[in-house]
């Protein structure tokens, strides 16, 4: 292999410590979860995890809007509404018009007997993270993360380009 001449071939002297690096380990497992429960979620029901997230949450709050889905589990509304259609089409969800723009979104029969088969599959994620851990040990990292995703949420509230400046009047 030829490396060439402007080409940096060395570390660099100042880099993350990826062992120790907590939004990387965050990330590593997070993303370990969503493979293995995406794998079994096709293999058994032909739908993904993104599918389940939205029959999650309206399992969750029946007659909860696209957007409020969205919101609700961190997810891109282009996500959610292709997740919709997937759903609707399979008649596994029903949209309600409402007087306004808003559809709201409710299980058919077979969409809450899918829910029941899918929800073991996700539980499975979260035996899999606690299967180590002490009620104690459990309840201390829900509380943390907890703290963690209200802090996040507060800075991306700051550093929201479409909120206008506290500063600016």
């Amino acid at each position: 292999m030829e490396i060439p001449p402007d080409a940096i071939h060395t570390p660099r002297p100042t880099v993350i410590d990826s062992e120790e690096f907590t939004p990387r380990l965050l990330s590593l497992l997070s993303n370990s979860l969503v493979w293995r429960e995406s794998r079994a979620l096709h293999k058994h029901f032909g739908l993904g995890t993104n599918d389940w997230r939205v029959i999650s949450a309206i399992g969750i709050r029946p007659g909860v809007t696209a957007s409020e889905i969205s919101e609700f589990v961190a997810m891109n509304k282009a996500i959610v509404s292709k997740s919709v259609g997937v759903l609707t089409e399979r008649r596994l969800i029903v949209q309600v018009e409402d007087t306004g723009r808003s559809r709201h979104l409710f299980l058919t029969a077979a969409g809450a007997e899918m829910h029941d088969a899918m929800l073991p599959i996700s539980m499975r994620g979260q035996d899999i993270i606690l299967a180590d851990l002490s009620a104690e040990e459990v309840s201390q990292l829900n509380l943390l993360l907890r703290r963690l995703l209200a802090h996040v949420r507060e800075l991306q509230a700051e550093d929201d380009p479409e909120e206008p400046d506290a500063g600016s009047a």
